[in-house]
Formats: C-alpha cells, sequence, structure tokens
C-alpha cells in the first residue's frame, strides 16, 4: 500500500472543457477535478462553485469572457469543501450564496477541511497563497430560495443530505436545467468522507423527480439528455451503495476498520478503479461508512493529524 495519499502523488494538468449545456448554461469541467457552473441571466452573470484558490477561479472567469461580458453577480456554494469555495473572492460578486446548514459547517470546521484538503490534494490548490482567509456567504438561506437574474430564474434549494449535510442544488426551470454539485458525479469516485449514505440514494430520488434535461454534475463531463442524466445518478447511486453496503456488514459484526477497508475493495475495486479520484476518496469513505454504520450521524471533523491517524491504521 502507499505510503501517501494518492492524491498527493496526482500531479497531472487536467484538460479545462466549457460546455454549453442549454441556453445561456454552461459547465466548466476537468477529467475529474472540481466543476464549476455558468448561469448568464439577462443583466447579469451566476457562478456554481467557486474553485479552491482565486487562480484557479479566473480560469472559469477566462470561459465566462469567451461568451458574455456581463458582469458577474452572484456565487452560489453548494456545500462548504474548501476545494469548492476558497476561489470565491476572485469573482468580485454582489451575492455569495450558501445553505444555513451550509454556513455553518464552515464555522465549525471551515478552517479544519481546508487545512485537511491542503494537505491531501495540493494540485487543486494552486495559488493557494492567494486565498485572502475562508469564505463567508453574504446571502444564506433555510430549504429554498429563488434569485432573478433579470427574467431568468434560478432556483436554489436543499433537497436532501448526500455528499454534506448542507448540500444545495440550483435548477434553472426555463432550461430544466440542474447543477447537482457533489450529489451528482459522472465516472468520477464520490467523496464521502462528510457524507450520509443512508439518505444519499433519496437525494438522487428527488433528483430524478425533475426530470432534468441536463445536469452540471460535480466532477466529471457535463451530462446533456436523460440518458445521460439517468445514468449518471444511478452509477452514483451504485457507487455509494457498493461503500457503504459491505461495511455496514462488517460493523454489524464487530469487525475492524482494516476489515470494512478490505470488504470495501473487494467490492469497489472491479467497477470503480478507473474512475477520477477513487484512490484518493476510497480510504475517507471508507471511515465515514465505517462510522455511520456504528451510528455516528454528524461526520467527524477531518483534521490534517486525523487525516494522518486513519491513513496509518489503514496501512498497519
Amino acid at each position: 500500500m502507499a505510503t501517501k495519499f494518492a492524491s498527493q502523488g496526482d500531479m497531472t494538468e487536467k484538460k479545462i472543457t466549457f460546455d454549453e449545456i442549454g441556453d445561456g448554461l454552461y459547465a466548466f469541467t476537468a477529467e475529474g477535478d472540481p466543476n464549476s457552473g455558468v448561469i448568464i441571466g439577462d443583466e447579469s452573470v451566476m457562478i456554481v462553485e467557486a474553485q479552491a484558490t482565486p487562480r484557479l477561479a479566473n480560469k472559469v472567469i477566462d470561459c465566462v469572457r469567451s461568451v458574455t461580458d456581463k458582469p458577474i453577480s452572484h456565487v452560489v456554494l453548494t456545500h462548504y469543501h474548501a476545494v469548492r469555495v476558497l476561489g470565491a473572492s476572485a469573482f468580485g460578486a454582489e451575492q455569495v450564496i450558501m445553505s444555513d446548514i451550509a454556513r455553518s459547517m464552515v464555522v465549525e470546521r471551515g478552517q479544519e477541511d481546508w487545512d485537511s484538503e491542503f494537505q491531501r490534494f495540493p494540485r487543486l490548490f494552486e495559488g493557494h497563497e492567494s486565498i485572502p482567509g475562508l469564505t463567508w456567504p453574504t446571502t444564506t438561506f433555510s430549504d429554498s430560495m429563488s434569485v432573478y437574474l433579470g427574467n431568468r430564474r434560478v432556483d436554489i434549494k436543499q433537497i436532501g443530505r448526500a455528499h454534506t449535510a448542507g448540500d444545495t442544488v440550483i435548477h434553472v426551470p426555463d432550461q430544466n436545467v440542474m447543477f447537482t454539485g457533489d450529489i451528482v458525479e459522472d465516472h468520477s469516485a464520490c467523496y464521502c468522507g462528510d457524507g450520509h449514505f443512508n439518505d444519499w440514494g433519496q437525494t438522487l430520488d428527488n433528483i430524478l423527480a425533475y426530470d432534468v434535461d441536463a445536469i452540471a454534475p460535480g466532477r466529471g463531463g457535463a451530462l446533456v439528455g436523460k440518458d445521460a442524466v439517468n445514468r449518471a445518478i444511478e452509477s452514483t447511486r451504485d457507487f455509494v451503495d457498493s461503500t457503504y453496503q459491505p461495511v455496514a456488514k462488517v460493523a454489524a459484526r464487530g469487525g475492524s476498520l482494516k476489515e470494512a477497508w478490505h470488504a470495501v475493495r473487494e467490492s469497489c475495486d472491479p467497477k470503480f478503479a478507473d474512475y477520477a479520484i477513487y484512490e484518493h476518496c476510497l480510504p475517507f469513505n471508507v471511515a465515514r461508512a465505517y462510522d455511520e454504520a456504528r451510528g455516528i450521524d454528524t461526520p467527524r471533523i477531518w483534521t490534517a493529524q486525523r487525516d494522518l491517524d486513519m491513513w496509518a491504521a489503514l496501512q498497519g
């Protein structure tokens, strides 16, 4: 087994794509790195997900400027993770929007998450010296809110726990397109280290109920057409279930974290070993699944030291 996290050795530059997934709607994707979304209204632009640093956010801005010169007025953050939020200052938006729960998670664990993620995956923090500090929303909501970019309505909603307790989806009804954050991935491993396995499937069902025509997922390519949308939702469901179910069996008989690790490898390696960030996510996914199976509903806070302790336990 490797002596360091797989992500620490991942230094390969990823190819950026910028795909139109609806009229005035774009998915910024990068071969399994964190995605961003762009929603162009009559008067201004909304960004979904801010990237990990202002320098990386500027790559999104360059793509935006290739299609519009309208000002960026809003940034919506689907959850609190550092790789999604710390680049927000680059956009100069009037409003930065998070759910109430996501903001509370910044308060509770934002700095710890930043320290942890920076240690785990240094390539995703290109230009980290430009980060001014934790990202705080200017606007929060409970359950749902709507923003009007001129005549274009954007619905921002919480429809269930999955990747985190504070997950948000963004739906643009005039095109029936959704930006899901990390609730849905495409050919990329789900990071479940702060997740809620037993809720995730219902949250995916709630997305299915929208019967959307396109999705910009959290990682992986843009999903255009109902066949692509449904395929990615079901592969995400399979990934989550294939991780949790073997761990639950180990936990039920009082087995160890190391036994859970081997059980998940047996279940998931044949199906998902070629997925982006699979090896990076695996130890954190097993640890969280093991906790949840033993009745720990609120994910424990990951710190840089806890990461190392967990990794040492799995190698021991």
